[in-house]
């Protein structure tokens, strides 16, 4: 007979539930309930021993799937990503394919709270599903006729475009709707007040540069704006000449 290790003693602790009494836990599902955490708590807050209570199971057992924060935090990555929908129709307009993939990453990070920060903090991890959206961003590009460099260019703007529109979400830092009309109406009196002959266009601009009560139309425009810009730099490289070839050529 085994002897009973601190590790034993806890797992088989009659204070656990019996394991018939909840589900089997798997990566997948420690993720997903690390995303909901995440979502109500924020990124910071989310720990292996506040996941664990939350799940109602010891520290230990989540450390059979990550085996530490920033695997787990790169776990919730990866589940975030495989929310973004890359299955492109490859028989549309390139356009109409990365803008779909774009409107996809907007909704996901859109849905959940937590998102851009996590995403920001686990950019350089690479998680499975990460490489898999941006493998097939970059595919969209190439088949457009981008070169490597400016496709890989696109593909990571598209993600801190994504990532900025949301973070910076008109309003979103008031959820309370009477206290963000009312810091709307202070910032917009800032404005409106300030010396005209000085800033004739920020006194103009008052309510625009202030408003907050509409984020569909900035999200909108964020996109249009982006698309725009990859549009206007294809037009742009296709005019361009071959390069000259080099003294062998």
């Amino acid at each position: 007979m085994l002897p009973c290790t601190p590790y034993s003693c806890q797992v088989t602790s009659s204070a656990l539930p019996d394991e018939g009494d909840r589900p089997r836990l798997t990566k997948d599902a420690v993720a997903q309930r690390a995303l909901e955490l995440a979502d109500r708590v924020g990124p910071e807050a989310l720990t292996i021993r506040k996941l664990a209570t939350e799940l109602g199971v010891t520290p230990m057992a989540l450390y059979w799937h990550f085996r530490s924060k920033d695997e787990l935090l790169t776990g919730v990555a990866d589940r975030i990503w495989g929310e973004v929908n890359i299955a492109v129709d490859w028989s549309a307009p390139w356009t109409d394919q990365l803008q779909a993939m774009f409107t996809s990453l907007l909704s996901v990070l859109r849905a959940h709270p937590a998102a851009p920060q996590l995403l920001l903090r686990t950019e350089k991890l690479h998680s499975e599903a990460a490489m898999k959206a941006t493998e097939t961003a970059l595919e969209v590009l190439r088949r457009a006729g981008f070169g490597p460099e400016d496709a890989s260019a696109v593909a990571r703007a598209a993600m801190w475009t994504a990532l900025m529109l949301v973070m910076a979400e008109p309003g979103s830092e008031f959820p309370d709707p009477e206290e963000r009309a009312e810091e709307q109406r202070k910032h917009q009196v800032e404005l409106a007040t300030l010396p005209q002959a000085k800033f004739p266009r920020l006194v103009e601009c008052a309510l625009p540069m202030t408003a907050c009560d509409d984020p569909e139309e900035h999200y909108k425009f964020g996109e249009e704006m982006f698309m725009a810009g990859v549009v206007a730099i294809a037009a742009t490289r296709a005019k361009q000449p071959p390069a000259s070839p080099g003294p062998e050529g």
